[in-house]
This record gives C-alpha cells, sequence and structure tokens, in this order.
C-alpha cells in the first residue's frame, strides 16, 4: 500500500505531529465553538426558524469563519472532546502496534482513561456527546447529550486497545456502552424490515441521519459478536436496511432523509460506506457489499476535483465558504485503507490525496491545516476537526504499510 519512502514521510509527519500535540495539549477550539456560546445558539436558532433574518444573524459569524478563523477564541473556550480522544487512542494504539513502541500504546490507554473520565453523566451506562450545547434544526442538544456518531468511535477506541492489551475493565466499558446504544436510542420503522434511529438519546423523534443508523448499525452488529447477544444483531440490522433503502439510484447517500438535508458531501459519505465496509467485514453481507460498490462508484466520480484532490459537496446545502476540508482527506485516507485493492480508482485517490496532504497540510509546528479558505488558510487547530481523525487515519496507514 505505501512504498518505504512513502512510508518513511508517513512516520516523519507523525512524529512531528506528536510533538505538536505534546506542546499544544489535549484540548482545543472547535468548528462548532463559534455556536457554542449563547449569543452563536441564539443566532442559529433563528437562522433555522427565520432563514431571511437569521441570516443576518450569523452573517458576521460566516465572515469570521470566512475570514477570521482565529477569532473563534473570542467566542467559547478551548475543550476536550471524546470523539477526539477515541481517535488520539486508536492512532497510537496502532502506533504502537507498526513500531513496537510501549510508550505509544501507554499514550493510547491515557486516552481511554480520559474517556473514562468524560463520560456523560447521570446516565445509567457509559455514554459520550459533545462538551457543549449544540443547537440543531429541531432542537437544543444540552451538554453531555449521547451521540451515536460519537459513540461508535469510543467503543472502537476500547476494542482496540482491548486486543492489544486483554484488560477486562475496557470489556466491560464496551459491554456497558453497547447495552446503551441498544436500549437508549429511539427507533422509528420506515418499513418491514428496516427502522431508522434518532442521532442522539434526546427523547424526540428520528428524523433520518443516515450516518446516525449506519453508526449504529455498525456498533451493535460488532458488540453481537464480541458479546454473543442476538438483540444486539436484531436491532442493528433494522438500522442496516434503513441505510441500504436510504442509498440513491446513482449510489449516494443524502445526509438526512427527512426533505430538509438533501445534501450530499464527503465525509458523511464516508462515513455510511465505512460502516457498510465494516458490517461486511463481520457478516459477509452480499446486500453491503453492492452497496458499497455503488457508493465508491458515486463517490471517486462525484466527491473529487479535476485534481483528483477531495470536493466539500456534490450537492451542497447553501454557499460553502472553503475550498476543501482537512476532515475529507481524512475521511478518504481511512475509506481506502477499509477498502484496499478493490477499487482501482480509489486507490489511486489515496495516492493523490496523501501527497498533497504531506506537501501542503502540515504546518511547521507539526499541526496540520483545518481548512483551504477561498481566501487562504484556515491554520487553527482543531482536535475534533480533524487532527485526531487525521492522525489515525495515518497511524493506521503506517501500520497496514505492507498489507
Amino acid at each position: 500500500m505505501l512504498s518505504a519512502s512513502s512510508a518513511q514521510k508517513v512516520q516523519e509527519t507523525i512524529e512531528r505531529f506528536v510533538g505538536w500535540l505534546d506542546q499544544y495539549g489535549e484540548t482545543s477550539y472547535d468548528c462548532q465553538t463559534f455556536y457554542a456560546s449563547p449569543i452563536g445558539q441564539k443566532a442559529k436558532a433563528l437562522y433555522y426558524k427565520q432563514p431571511g433574518l437569521g441570516t443576518i444573524a450569523v452573517a458576521p459569524i460566516i465572515l469570521c469563519e470566512a475570514f477570521i478563523p482565529s477569532a473563534r477564541r473570542w467566542f467559547w473556550k478551548r475543550q476536550r472532546f471524546p470523539i477526539a480522544d477515541a481517535h488520539y487512542a486508536m492512532g497510537f494504539a496502532a502506533l504502537s502496534q507498526a513500531l513496537g513502541k510501549t510508550s505509544y500504546y501507554e499514550r493510547a490507554v491515557h486516552f481511554l482513561n480520559a474517556l473514562e473520565a468524560t463520560r456523560c453523566p447521570g446516565q445509567k451506562h457509559y455514554a459520550w456527546g459533545f462538551p457543549f450545547d449544540s443547537m440543531t434544526l429541531r432542537c437544543l442538544l444540552k451538554e453531555g447529550t449521547p451521540l451515536i456518531t460519537t459513540e461508535a468511535y469510543v467503543y472502537e477506541a476500547f476494542a482496540q486497545v482491548y486486543e492489544i492489551d486483554h484488560d477486562k475493565k475496557w470489556r466491560r466499558i464496551m459491554q456497558s456502552l453497547a447495552q446503551h446504544v441498544a436500549e437508549e436510542y429511539f427507533d422509528t420503522e420506515t418499513s418491514p424490515r428496516a427502522s431508522r434511529t434518532s442521532y442522539s438519546s434526546f427523547p424526540e423523534p428520528s428524523y433520518g441521519v443516515v450516518d446516525a443508523s449506519a453508526y449504529r448499525a455498525f456498533l451493535l452488529t460488532k458488540a453481537a459478536r464480541d458479546f454473543s447477544n442476538e438483540t444486539y444483531s436484531r436491532v442493528g440490522e433494522r438500522n442496516l436496511y434503513f441505510v441500504l433503502e436510504s442509498q440513491n439510484a446513482d449510489g449516494s447517500w443524502y445526509y438526512a432523509m427527512d426533505g430538509a438535508r438533501s445534501f450530499v458531501d464527503h465525509f458523511h459519505t464516508c462515513f455510511v460506506i465505512k460502516a457498510l465496509a465494516k458490517i461486511e467485514g463481520l457478516t459477509g453481507d452480499g446486500e453491503c457489499t453492492e452497496a458499497i460498490e455503488r457508493g465508491v462508484k458515486y463517490y471517486v466520480k462525484h466527491l473529487f476535483d479535476e485534481a483528483g484532490l477531495p470536493k466539500p459537496f456534490s450537492k451542497a446545502p447553501r454557499l460553502t465558504i472553503y475550498r476543501r476540508e482537512l476532515y475529507d482527506y481524512a475521511e478518504c485516507i481511512n475509506l481506502a485503507i477499509l477498502l484496499k485493492g478493490r477499487f482501482s480508482e480509489l486507490d489511486r485517490r489515496l495516492k493523490t490525496v496523501l501527497d498533497d496532504l504531506l506537501i501542503r497540510w502540515q504546518r511547521p509546528s507539526g499541526s496540520f491545516r483545518s481548512r483551504h479558505l477561498l481566501l487562504g488558510w484556515d491554520n487553527m487547530p482543531m482536535h475534533r476537526w480533524a487532527q485526531a481523525q487525521l492522525f489515525r487515519s495515518l497511524c493506521l496507514l503506517l501500520k497496514e504499510r505492507d498489507l
């Protein structure tokens, strides 16, 4: 998958990043920092309720995102993000296996301990979500509300380190998290064999965010095998069928099947195909295979530009203030690793994306640029968006270099 020279470059890139992480620390601002403050939440809520007036309210924030990204620090504070800690744990675990260094395994355990300490309060089982209040199209999700889009990665992180050290503590946390995901999310039947899940365990109707169902389907499919639990399998299977039935004729998936968010973007497409690939690997499901093939065909044709680099949207929801997104690079690499050797065009995309990443995206400090804006770059490092995801993808690439 990687030539010797490319592997050396990737390793050097990772080592520079780890040096930066040591200096910068494990908290950061976020792409949602602008909207985490009470002022940002009110502006966003107004935009959802009255788009005309709301556009005026959010315009100064959008201008800051586009031209003064460092203004995030005026709106909210640096925070720790569970989804980032999970990716760092997976990255350091993979790095310990790739390079045989105990110190990297110990760093992975450090991030698992951080996750244990930052679980959602007041929950019967282990659960994780955002550390800030998040205004959505439908409601305000309060800080500490469990989110399936975070929890799938947390489960993977504990499972990955458990495979290394077989510490029963990690397995107990995995089981508690799986029970929470099976019991405390809300399903809405969409066909005789399919149900869509809620994005959070907040008691609201499901509005059909496709990757939420994909994440839950994967987590419960894996947990069903980890703990020999058929209930997990049955619940996950219904969410899987929702994802399969939501695929468009051209192979794409909308962000949500609610009639309001019918956009197609890069990293959410990756999220869905990754979940299907992991389920396929566990079950051999033929419908997953067919959906992956159609999804990848759409992905490589419509979500890359003429230079072979990731573009944020094939169907955008609104004006986009950036040309390229670090998150898209991270998830492209993750997807290509999962499907290595199966799709020649995807393998070629990986090489182009990796070359561009190594040349243009890492800063002298060791961190990565967050976005290529219409004018210049957003150089503010954000662990959740997507320093941690890219770190994990490069570590996994290094681990899988000879496969």
